[in-house]
């Protein structure tokens, strides 16, 4: 094979890949919901967690106009969960969420689920949040303290 056609070649896999793995990605559908901000946190439904697929979801992202940065709720069992904020440790960016993994787009720091480093450069473990079931199938996320 000669240097042309190889590099075409090598260009055409690569953009294929690109195109595919971005097709799959885009699937994957992300729930965001608005919390309710009350004096010392966040609420949100549990119904947030159900999916007409599969049954639950993975997680769910919290916004609210009064939050600077939006909080990614994981659901690690039936009644636990884990709160965390999404912005990186490092420079402060917003993290995107992909599947149980949270990356920053500036540096490619790395989270899992639970907001523990996984990939420098950023040093620190996010920011957590203790998450209780309260009543009518909600969840409260504590802002004022961090989870243990």
């Amino acid at each position: 094979m000669d240097r042309k056609a190889f590099i075409k070649t090598s260009c055409l896999a690569c953009t294929s890949v690109t195109l595919l793995t971005t097709l799959i990605q885009s699937c994957v559908s992300v729930k965001y919901v608005t919390g309710n901000l009350e004096s010392n946190g966040i609420s949100l439904d549990v119904l947030a967690f159900e999916s007409n697929k599969n049954g639950h979801r993975e997680y769910v992202i919290v916004r609210h106009e009064d939050l600077k940065f939006p909080i990614c709720v994981y659901r690690t069992a039936d009644d636990n969960y884990t709160a965390l904020l999404m912005q990186c440790t490092h420079q402060g960016v917003e993290l995107q969420v992909s599947g149980n993994r949270l990356t920053c787009p500036a540096h490619g720091s790395e989270f899992d689920n639970k907001g523990k480093v996984m990939q420098a450069p950023a040093g620190e473990d996010l920011r957590s949040f203790p998450v209780a079931v309260v009543a009518n199938n909600r969840l409260f996320i504590d802002l004022r303290k961090k989870a243990s």
